[in-house]
């Protein structure tokens, strides 16, 4: 037998007492005499097909730092290495899923990552989650995701991509843009742009903009 449910009872008994020549009846919610409490609990257990398969990581790793870096394709006669650091991911945790069929690197603790365009500029992407899947190479931020930009741009969304191999950023979920250049908030649906956040294309928009007054 895999299990059984266990129940349990207690009866409690509500005696009559005489004082005084009176009879007290105690009465608890229209029972008369007795109130019967059952108490239980499911003890069976799921083996084989009905049990949730547990995949454990190959590997953790803590303080986990990945760089990412490009290389011209137009190579010195010496043959030199001309890459530059195209962006660093830091994480506190790191569990590695490359031992599976269907391979991945999760970041349960959040993760930050710091992208750097031609001239050294700095932008900087927060999530609460994040997970690369390692074929494809594509990273999936999610928890209060918010990227910010060197020159002070804001997004806000609950989920975010960034595809290596196309070099792009997107998310389909709704999403906050704060642009303090042009002095505009933009809420909208679905959103893309390229590493460099130079060219950024939005899906959909609605809700409230606030534009910058005209100081002429």
């Amino acid at each position: 037998m895999l299990g059984r449910r266990k129940c349990e009872s207690t009866k409690f008994i509500v005696n009559m007492r005489s004082l005084s020549g009176f009879t007290i009846y105690s009465i608890a919610t229209g029972l008369s005499v007795a109130m019967l409490f059952l108490s239980c609990k499911d003890t069976y257990q799921r083996i084989g097909e009905e049990a949730d398969a547990v995949i454990y990581p190959q590997g953790v790793a803590e303080n986990f730092v990945l760089t990412y870096t490009e290389t011209n394709e137009d190579m010195s006669t010496e043959d030199e290495d001309t890459s530059r650091v195209v962006a660093i991911l830091n994480s506190p945790i790191s569990e590695d899923f490359d031992n599976l069929q269907f391979q991945y690197r999760t970041f349960p603790d959040g993760l930050e990552v710091t992208f750097f365009d031609e001239e050294g500029n700095q932008s900087f992407l927060t999530a609460d989650y994040g997970i690369i899947y390692s074929n494809t190479n594509l990273l999936d931020l999610q928890g209060n995701v918010t990227l910010i930009t060197y020159d002070g741009k804001k997004l806000e969304a609950p989920q975010l991509y960034w595809d290596r191999k196309l070099d792009w950023i997107f998310t389909q979920q709704k999403f906050k843009f704060t642009n303090p250049e042009e002095g505009t908030v933009m809420d909208g649906e679905g959103m893309d742009f390229n590493r460099s956040f130079n060219f950024l294309t939005a899906h959909k928009t609605y809700g409230l903009m606030t534009l910058k007054e005209d100081e002429s």
